[in-house]
C-alpha cells in the first residue's frame, strides 16, 4: 500500500528542491516532476517527491480526514 500526502511548499530550493511542512514538521523534498513551483502551493508528497499539485481546498479537506482518521473522531 501507498500513501502520498499533501503538503505546503515553504521555501523553494536550488537544483528542483523544496522545503515543505506539514502540522509543524519541515522535509526537503525534490520538485523535479512538477513544473513551476512556488512558495504557498500544495503538493502531493509520495517518498521524497512531489508528485502534483494540488488545490488548496482539496489539500486541506484530505489532512482533515487524515486528521480525523488517526485520532478516531468522527464527524
Amino acid at each position: 500500500m501507498c500513501l502520498a500526502i499533501p503538503v505546503q511548499v515553504k521555501e523553494v530550493l536550488p537544483g528542483s528542491m523544496a522545503k515543505v511542512t506539514l502540522d509543524g514538521v519541515s522535509k526537503i523534498i525534490s520538485t523535479a516532476l512538477v513544473d513551476d513551483i512556488e512558495v504557498g502551493d500544495y503538493v502531493v508528497l509520495h517518498v521524497g517527491y512531489a508528485l502534483a499539485r494540488i488545490d488548496p481546498n482539496e489539500a486541506e479537506r484530505t489532512l482533515a480526514l487524515i486528521r480525523e482518521a488517526a485520532t478516531g473522531d468522527a464527524a
